[in-house]
């Protein structure tokens, strides 16, 4: 391929989440550009994570996929948040919330009201959770649609996810995608034929002798990284020393009543245990420090702290937490795990593989590769990634468990700059303030955890021209007002029984 020869073909390698995901928008947004997709029924994929982030409802969109009919296909459930139970120390637990907490005094926030409430007013003990409805909701396993139609109302201010079956996920977007033309290709890749003047991918050889072509190659192909790390060679950039967890198990289990609209996290000995739950299962794994945890201790743990019987048996995951050098490089795109891992504490495994497709578009190449364009790809790829690790270190960093070797070291090791100034700067005043528009999560996130895992914050200085009583009654009646919505909305259950409900849905037990 010359610089002038238009890219048309586009060949994916690799199916499951980040391949069929890729397939649905491209096909979806670029009519003109063929999409074939290789993959091998041979070989086993890894689960990226069963829960999401709001943003998947604007991938739906873009993708073209009905929302409601996408959850019945996959027996999903909604998702306002992650409950974190026993991270800032054992017996306590809060909740991350999406959406927005509560309402501002004129430019104060309700977190910095709150931290002068607690420093200030004798008796204040309520927990921020209380001024946060999607927190309340979660807490009491309420559901409704945000109403718009009532901008005075926190309501209106709801924001959602899903849990969702990713296997059951993938397969409804490869119905999607080949109805738009997409062609699968079933196969097994036994070679990679580069171009020994411009180490372009030009072939891909299939075991039964077939060769494929392509233009663009997006490599999502998980961790082996078939093409961005084993044909061109680009490096890995490794973040074990902030984080330790390097394997997981994952199994599931019966579903088990009420239905929670959460995920739930629970801090472990040497790493912590993750709970989605779906329509017709729950899903359960344990993420940990193999050198601090063996494989038959982090079994039991897993398999004492389920809510009903396995489904099967638990199933290993080793990763190296990081991220590719170059998520672009010549021809070849990396998508999913190809580009790096990030343990999916805060579930952005999916969001990450959505957001690099959507990256892709907005810099996709009419003729030849543009090097300005590689360049930007992997900048913004490389802010993304030190966003979400910088979020996720902070889990580890602010917490008092201390006695066990895993939560010692990270209580207590050196972190990066970017998230050190971080910390300094809300332990001074309670002040958080973006950096980019690449940043992924808001100040809402990083107070909700920070404060939830007992992060000491000064309050904002200028809190101090507020008197007591106006902080007092301004944070009692955001309170009242979720308690009182939260206890109008309907059942999460209910709620999915009456709109989106998978057929069949069944074998639910109360717990």
């Amino acid at each position: 391929m010359t610089a002038a020869d238009p890219v048309r073909r586009v060949t994916i390698v690799g199916g499951g989440t980040a391949g069929w995901m890729s397939a649905a928008l491209i096909s979806r947004l670029l009519s003109q550009v063929d999409v074939q997709l290789i993959e091998s029924d041979e070989i086993g994929i890894v689960g990226v994570g069963e829960a999401t982030i709001p943003h998947i409802r604007n991938y739906c969109e873009l993708a073209g996929i009905d929302h409601l009919e996408m959850m019945r296909a996959t027996q999903a459930t909604f998702k306002l948040g992650i409950q974190f139970t026993d991270w800032g120390a054992p017996g306590e637990s809060y909740i991350h919330g999406f959406g927005k907490i509560g309402q501002d005094m004129l430019w104060l926030h309700p977190h910095q009201l709150w931290l002068a409430a607690r420093e200030r007013i004798a008796g204040f003990d309520r927990p921020l959770d209380d001024y946060a409805l999607n927190c309340v909701a979660s807490a009491r396993n309420r559901f409704a649609w945000p109403d718009h139609s009532n901008p005075g109302s926190p309501l209106a201010r709801l924001d959602f996810a899903y849990h969702f079956d990713a296997s059951m996920f993938a397969r409804f977007l490869r119905a999607e995608s080949e109805k738009r033309g997409v062609e699968r290709i079933e196969g097994k890749i036994v070679d990679v034929e580069v171009d020994g003047e411009n180490g372009h991918v030009r072939e891909l050889v299939l075991a039964d002798g077939r060769r494929v072509d392509g233009d663009l190659f997006i490599d999502c192909s998980g961790m082996r990284a078939l093409l961005i790390g084993q044909a061109l060679g680009v490096g890995y950039e490794d973040w074990n020393e902030w984080l330790l967890c390097n394997r997981a198990l994952a199994v599931p289990c019966e579903s088990v009543s009420p239905l929670t609209p959460c995920t739930r996290s629970t801090a472990r000995r040497a790493g912590w245990q993750w709970r989605i739950p779906l329509q017709h299962r729950t899903g359960n794994g344990l993420v940990y420090a193999a050198e601090l945890l063996s494989d038959a201790d982090a079994n039991d743990t897993l398999l004492s702290n389920l809510d009903g019987q396995p489904l099967a048996d638990p199933r290993p995951v080793q990763f190296r937490p990081g991220r590719r050098l170059k998520a672009w490089d010549r021809n070849v795109v990396a998508i999913g795990l190809s580009a790096g891992f990030l343990e999916p504490l805060e579930s952005t495994s999916i969001h990450l593989i959505q957001t690099s497709a959507m990256r892709l578009l907005a810099l996709f190449p009419e003729t030849g590769f543009s090097a300005p364009d590689i360049a930007e790809f992997n900048l913004q790829t490389r802010t993304e990634y030190e966003d979400i690790r910088d979020f996720i270190i902070a889990h580890y960093k602010v917490t008092r468990r201390g006695g066990d070797p895993f939560w010692d070291h990270v209580r207590t090791m050196a972190v990066p700059d970017s998230l050190a100034q971080r910390l300094e700067l809300f332990t001074a005043s309670g002040r958080f303030f973006k950096h980019s528009a690449l940043e992924l999560f808001s100040e809402e996130s990083w107070v909700q955890v920070l404060l939830g895992q007992g992060l000491e914050a000064k309050p904002d200085p200028v809190t101090r021209f507020v008197p007591d009583q106006e902080i007092a009654d301004f944070l009692a009646d955001i309170a009242s007002v979720n308690a009182a919505v939260a206890s109008d909305m309907p059942d999460h259950g209910g709620f999915i029984d009456a709109h989106c409900s998978a057929t069949g849905r069944g074998n639910i037990v109360a717990a």
